[in-house]
């Protein structure tokens, strides 16, 4: 599918953002749920300004895998995509439609949830190969330094090739600094899988700076590797939901790198099958 090209550091494509209803249940246990519902329309509104004309809407946390309101979006955006919270037991048909309605990936939320004995369930092996030979990705997030425990609750996955894509510069610690674990941990996954970076919500990161997170990523894996979302409505940091600010970023991120980033390119690898 075609998808609009812009600039090479300025992206056409925002790979990280939320669409919720204001009245939906919330699952037992959320860590947050916004007293406010978000649109695809008001998503458009911000973001067409801006350059930007396709992107990835993420399941949010606090929905758990009921992705109706995600669904109904692509229903009627064909050029949008979607990352899904899916069950364990989920059956393979469910995974085959949700692929035709522009599904590529399904989200692992551990944050604040490392220990639930849900991530050890014994239908997520054949989940993950079957979603993986789709082209599919695993995205996974977890708390600020819990990267590692995070990976180390993933089943084994290597004979899948499934990539991976860390959300938010992968949280990592901010008192280990380059040393952290997080970089550490996730290398030792990059030649088993393909591995991406969502330079996304620096807002979360403890006052880390993201020039630094990003050089050190594309340091480690090279700026083919880097993804950008907007994170919007930026949920539990609505201050900073400033959406022209925060799609200025990447621009000033490849300026400070001294190199462009071809982030909507490695969208369309990621998200669109590789379509140029």
């Amino acid at each position: 599918m075609a998808v609009v090209k812009s600039s090479v550091s300025s992206p056409s494509i925002d790979t990280h953002f939320h669409v919720f209803p204001a009245d939906a249940d919330a699952v037992p246990g959320a860590r947050y749920r916004p007293a406010y519902g978000a649109t695809f329309a008001q998503w458009e509104t911000l973001a067409e300004p801006c350059g930007v004309r396709a992107g990835v809407l993420v399941q949010p946390s606090f929905l758990g895998a009921d992705n109706r309101a995600l669904l109904e979006v692509l229903a009627r955006a064909p050029h949008m995509r979607g990352v899904v919270q899916l069950l364990p037991d989920t059956p393979p048909d469910v995974v085959t439609s949700l692929h035709a309605a522009g599904v590529r990936g399904v989200r692992w939320n551990m944050a604040g949830r490392l220990d639930d004995a849900s991530w050890s369930h014994p239908a997520w092996p054949a989940l993950l190969a079957h979603v993986a030979s789709l082209g599919w990705h695993l995205e996974v997030h977890g708390d600020v330094g819990g990267l590692p425990a995070a990976l180390d609750r993933l089943p084994d996955l290597s004979s899948t090739g499934i990539p991976l894509v860390l959300d938010h510069f992968g949280k990592p610690d901010p008192a280990r600094g380059p040393s952290c674990d997080t970089f550490t941990a996730a290398m030792a996954l990059a030649d088993r899988h393909p591995l991406y970076v969502k330079c996304s919500a620096a807002y979360r990161l403890q006052g880390q700076d993201p020039t630094a997170l990003l050089r050190r990523w594309a340091c480690l894996l090279g700026t083919d590797r880097l993804l950008w979302g907007s994170d919007w409505p930026c949920t539990n940091f609505e201050q900073v939901a400033d959406y022209p600010a925060l799609h200025a970023l990447p621009s000033a991120w490849a300026d400070a790198l001294g190199e462009p980033i071809p982030f909507d390119a490695n969208a369309r690898k990621v998200f669109y099958d590789g379509a140029e």
